[in-house]
């Protein structure tokens, strides 16, 4: 069997991960939500509308109705890769989310999360 990308699973469980990696550290599912939204520019409601249970990772990211111009701020490694130099727009997108999420789990202020 083949193995499955990231990008072809289902969206909802991708984020639901995201969002226990903050709260096993002591974050709330509305600051990831704020994060997500900051960066691909749903609003709350288009957030959840966004996570369906039949949208896939992929179009989750793709989808995005505006991505953040500021994520070019996003820098750093994620998974041993330098976030800034990954030149595949979806897979910026996802390691940039996962960034962010990263820094709120490990106590970061809001404000710097958000490149403020």
């Amino acid at each position: 069997m083949p193995r499955k990308s990231v990008f072809d699973m289902e969206a909802n469980r991708v984020y639901e991960a995201l969002v226990t990696k903050a709260e096993r550290k002591g974050r709330t599912r509305a600051e990831v939500d704020e994060v997500a939204c900051w960066l691909l520019g749903h609003t709350p409601e288009g957030l959840a509308e966004a996570l369906a249970p039949e949208a896939t990772y992929g179009a989750f990211l793709g989808g995005a109705p505006s991505p953040n111009p500021k994520a070019a701020l996003i820098t750093g490694k994620i998974c041993g890769v330098r976030v800034e130099e990954i030149e595949d727009p979806l897979t910026r997108r996802m390691r940039q989310l996962d960034k962010l999420v990263d820094e709120l789990a490990r106590g970061r202020a809001m404000e710097k999360v958000l490149r403020a």
